[in-house]
C-alpha cells in the first residue's frame, strides 16, 4: 500500500507540473499577444490621427486657395494687383498667403531667343554656349516650317545618345526644360525659379521680376540694371515711365494685364500642424470663376510648436 501510495504522489507531482507549464506557457502567450495589440492600436491610433491631421490641413489648404481666387478675380482686369499678401484665421487655424503674378517670370513658350540666351548668360553659362542653348529650347517648343528642319532638330537629339525626340511643340511643364539638349543639369536648377509655362507674355513684367529676369532683358546693361533696380520701387505701372527708365532694354518689359497668379500658402492648425502648397491660378470662364493649372504640396503635414489659442 505504502508503494502505491508514493507512486500516486509522485503522478500528481508530475501531472501538478505538466500543469504548471502549460500555464505559464499560456500566461507567456497572452502577454505576448497583449502587447502585440497594444502595439497594433497604438499604431492604429497615429495613423488616424496623422490622417485627421491630413484630412484638416488639406482642407485649409483648398479653403485658402478658394479665398486667394476670390481676392484676386474679384476686381475688374486692370485692378487686380500683381502682388500682395495677407493673412487671416478660420476658427483657431490660420493661413498665410503671398501671390506674385506669374509675367514676373520668364516664359520659355513666348520669350523671344535673345531674353532666353541673355537669362542663361546672366546664370552663368558662356556666350556662345547661351546662344546654343537658347537656340534648342525654341527649336523644342515649335514645329518647323518643313519637315526637313524636323528631321534635324531630330537628328541632333539622336546623334547626341537621347532615347527621345524634340517635343517640337510648346513646353507643358516648366521640368521640360531639363529634357532640351544642351543646358547643364545645374543650369538647368538654377533657371527653374525663373520660368514658367503660364505666362503667355513675351516680355516680362519688370516691376516685380527677380533681378536675375530683369538683367535678362535685350539691351540692358550693368549701369541701366542698377539704376532701374534702385529706382523701380518709386515708378507707377505706366509704360511710359517704364520706358523711360529701362531705355534701350524697354523692348522686352512689359505691364501686361495679369492673367496668372502664382500663390504661396501655408496653413497652420491650432494643434500645431503645419503644410505648405505652391499654386498657380488664372480667370476660368463663366461657370468656373478660376482654374487651377499647377499646385505643388510640400508634403505630409509637419509638426509646430502649438499656438495659444485665442480668448474667446
Amino acid at each position: 500500500m505504502a508503494a502505491i501510495s508514493d507512486e500516486r504522489r509522485q503522478h500528481d507531482a508530475q501531472q501538478s507540473g505538466f500543469i504548471l507549464v502549460a500555464t505559464l506557457w499560456i500566461l507567456a502567450a497572452l502577454a505576448a499577444l497583449t502587447a502585440v495589440f497594444s502595439i497594433y492600436l497604438s499604431s492604429s491610433t497615429r495613423a488616424l490621427r496623422l490622417e485627421d491631421e491630413t484630412v484638416q490641413t488639406e482642407a485649409l489648404l483648398s479653403a485658402a486657395i478658394e479665398l486667394t481666387a476670390y481676392r484676386l478675380l474679384l476686381g475688374k482686369d486692370d485692378e487686380r494687383p500683381a502682388q500682395g499678401a495677407f493673412r487671416l484665421r478660420l476658427g483657431d487655424d490660420e493661413l498665410e498667403v503671398s501671390f506674385l503674378t506669374e509675367a514676373s517670370r520668364i516664359d520659355l513658350n513666348t520669350a523671344s531667343k535673345d531674353m532666353i540666351a541673355n537669362f542663361f548668360t546672366v546664370l552663368g553659362a558662356k556666350g556662345d554656349a547661351a546662344q546654343e542653348y537658347a537656340e534648342r529650347v525654341v527649336a523644342w517648343r515649335k514645329k518647323p516650317s518643313g519637315s526637313v528642319g524636323a528631321q534635324s532638330e531630330e537628328a541632333l537629339y539622336a546623334a547626341a545618345g537621347r532615347g527621345y525626340p524634340p517635343r517640337l511643340a510648346p513646353f507643358v511643364h516648366v521640368d521640360e526644360l531639363a529634357l532640351v539638349l544642351g543646358p547643364p543639369p545645374g543650369l538647368v536648377e538654377r533657371a527653374l525659379p525663373f520660368v514658367t509655362v503660364f505666362s503667355g507674355a513675351a516680355g516680362v513684367d519688370v516691376l516685380t521680376a527677380a533681378p536675375e529676369v530683369v538683367a535678362s532683358l535685350p539691351g540692358m546693361t550693368p549701369l541701366v540694371l542698377k539704376d532701374f533696380l534702385a529706382s523701380r520701387a518709386a515708378l507707377p505701372r505706366e509704360t511710359t515711365a517704364i520706358a523711360q527708365a529701362l531705355g534701350p532694354a524697354s523692348a522686352s518689359a512689359a505691364v501686361p494685364k495679369n492673367k496668372a497668379w502664382r500663390a504661396r500658402i501655408v496653413a497652420r492648425s491650432a494643434a500645431g500642424w503645419r503644410s505648405g502648397s505652391t499654386v498657380v491660378i488664372v480667370p476660368g470662364g463663366e461657370n468656373v470663376p478660376y482654374r487651377l493649372l499647377s499646385r505643388q504640396d510640400d508634403g505630409r503635414p509637419g509638426r509646430e510648436a502649438a499656438r495659444p489659442q485665442r480668448s474667446p
